[in-house]
């Protein structure tokens, strides 16, 4: 049995403190990523008492940051980008360009190089995806069109900092940096190219060859009916392709692995490949944030209160603020930029890549990382009050109508029924709040029967759709009055309720039942919790999604039974 056994010292240590750490956290209703990162600090050799391995600490992170890659890679889905594209596309890009800007405006402050500045303001201008989804799902407005918009906007921040991965090392020489391969005298558009021709081949061999390959092999493991051996067939695609997109094509782990969950999300097994590889994408996930941890010096707390300040406003209120302002020059209503605000007053894990990454070119100081390690750390712990602070500052900019229509949407057109609309679409109709998957079959249902009804909808670009389809359609979120309203819903004869936004329908349902007494209400639900509540309520008819198909499963079961034996399968 060796004696030198540093790496199971290093492990054991980072998920027993992780474990600790994290537990108290949750307990004091944070994130459980504060902790982690607390245990790293407790490791780190800027604290008394044991000191774990760094060098082990840092290989093991890079492990986590395939991984992480990996799921985010796995989860991408162009489609539910393409839905909210034209809010988060244009403004991740400009949020990032002015936080990016804000960053270096303040490390040419402090006397840092451009590099420098580069590398730190653009590791303050992408939030932790982590942290958000956590957020949202603790509020239940993930799947809601403003939790869309949310996520996708960091979908389009990791993306950004994807290419911004590629692009440093070939760049680093240029902004004063160092980086291994690059030859600091070559010119800067040659070194680019080559760059950009080595990621091209690679995207063009994964998605040629790699997008049919991969999920074959995951196809043929998965038919052995072994579990263990679908599990490491997911991970060793993760870790295999990441390493081998290093050694051949000379492009970084994080984009490796960034495709390697690209290309397996093509296979029909992606949801089972994304949960097996949960466990331990989670685990090495602890130690990436353990290992950043352990490179915090809590020193510069005391040195350096004022930077610290700086980084925190510029994180909390310098880019939500931008964030905000761009939502609403976009078009889209306050409430919806207050969420996204909210949602990016927070840095993680790209930030924390990054960082890393321009201390190894040699473009950030150190004191950068613990800058904003601190920053994480601060901004993750306050991030549950910012999202606090967006009710009673939506009720605020509602009292203050002069101020509110600044930030809302003048005279909105998508926001009223068409004058065009037939009288007679506007009685006895369905009011078809919601137009998703659920929402977009029961409206085929209704055509095939030639009953009217009216689409509420929050999300415009599918508004405007509907109209040039002839189909009578208001944006907004039905929870406010105003859009049932338009709807017409007093003359209305049914309020149906398709949408997955479960935290407005008792607002909806009070509102259409103070209009119109006589309405019937139909809802949607997930979860047996939500229909009680909504039962209290007297919602009317309640559909809960995993109990309808249970309910349908059974009755064909029951049918089958009641056949002949030799009537069919």
């Amino acid at each position: 049995m060796p004696h030198d056994v540093s790496l199971i010292t290093t492990i054991a240590a980072a998920l027993g403190f992780g474990l600790v750490l994290g537990f108290i956290a949750a307990r004091l209703k944070l994130p459980a990523l504060v902790g982690y990162l607390a245990a790293g600090i407790l490791l780190g050799p800027a604290t008394p008492g044991f000191v774990a391995d760094a060098a082990l600490a840092g290989q093991l992170a890079e492990i986590g940051v395939m991984l992480m890659m990996f799921g985010v890679g796995l989860h991408f889905s162009l489609d539910d980008l393409w839905e909210v594209r034209k809010v988060a596309l244009p403004g991740a890009v400009l949020q990032i360009a002015a936080a990016t800007a804000m960053g270096m405006g303040l490390a040419h402050w402090w006397g840092w190089p451009v590099g420098g500045g580069l590398v730190f303001g653009l590791a303050l201008s992408v939030a932790s995806t982590v942290v958000l989804l956590r957020a949202l799902e603790e509020r239940g407005i993930l799947d809601t069109f403003n939790g869309r918009i949310a996520v996708g906007w960091l979908v389009v921040e990791d993306l950004v900092t994807v290419i911004v991965l590629v692009l440093l090392p070939a760049l680093a020489p240029s902004l004063g940096g160092e980086a291994a391969g690059v030859d600091p005298g070559a010119n800067l558009w040659t070194t680019l190219a080559l760059t950009l021709g080595k990621v091209a081949v690679f995207v063009a061999f994964m998605l040629v060859v790699g997008r049919k390959l991969f999920p074959w092999i995951l196809w043929q493991v998965a038919r052995t009916g072994s579990r263990e051996l679908f599990t490491l067939c997911v991970i060793a695609a993760a870790v295999g392709i990441a390493y081998g997109a290093t050694k051949l094509f000379g492009i970084s782990f994080a984009l490796g692995a960034f495709f390697a969950g690209m290309v397996l999300r093509e296979s029909a097994l992606a949801h089972r490949a994304a949960q097996e590889s949960l466990p331990l994408r989670d685990a090495f996930a602890v130690l990436f944030f353990v290992s950043v941890g352990m490179l915090f010096e809590p020193g510069i707390i005391l040195e350096q209160p004022l930077q610290l300040l700086a980084v925190v406003a510029i994180i909390i209120f310098g880019k939500s603020l931008a964030a905000f302002l761009l939502v609403v020059l976009l078009r889209y209503p306050a409430k919806t930029a207050l969420m996204v605000s909210a949602s990016l007053a927070q840095i993680g894990e790209f930030s924390f890549i990054l960082a890393a990454l321009g201390i190894s070119l040699k473009l950030m100081p150190q004191a950068g990382q613990s800058l904003l390690l601190a920053g994480a750390i601060i901004s993750i712990a306050l991030n549950p009050l910012v999202f606090a602070a967006t009710g009673p500052l939506e009720r605020w900019l509602g009292r203050n109508a002069r101020l509110a229509a600044k930030f809302d949407r003048p005279a909105d057109p998508l926001a009223e029924l068409p004058t065009t609309t037939a009288r007679t679409k506007l009685s006895g109709q369905v009011v078809l709040v919601g137009y998703g998957r659920v929402g977009r079959h029961i409206a085929r249902t209704l055509n095939e029967h030639g009953i009217h009804y009216i689409v509420a909808e929050q999300n415009r670009e599918l508004v405007d759709e509907l109209r040039r389809d002839g189909i009578p359609a208001v944006a907004g979120n039905a929870g406010e009055p105003a859009v049932l309203i338009q709807a017409h819903i007093a003359h209305a004869r049914m309020l149906v309720i398709a949408t997955a936004d479960t935290f407005h329908v008792r607002a909806m349902i009070e509102t259409a039942r103070t209009l119109n007494p006589d309405i019937r209400t139909v809802v949607r639900t997930h979860s047996e919790e939500e229909a009680d509540l909504l039962r209290q309520e007297q919602a009317g008819k309640i559909f809960i999604g995993e109990q309808v198909l249970a309910d349908n499963m059974s009755h064909y079961v029951l049918d089958t039974f009641k056949e002949p034996a030799n009537a069919g399968h």
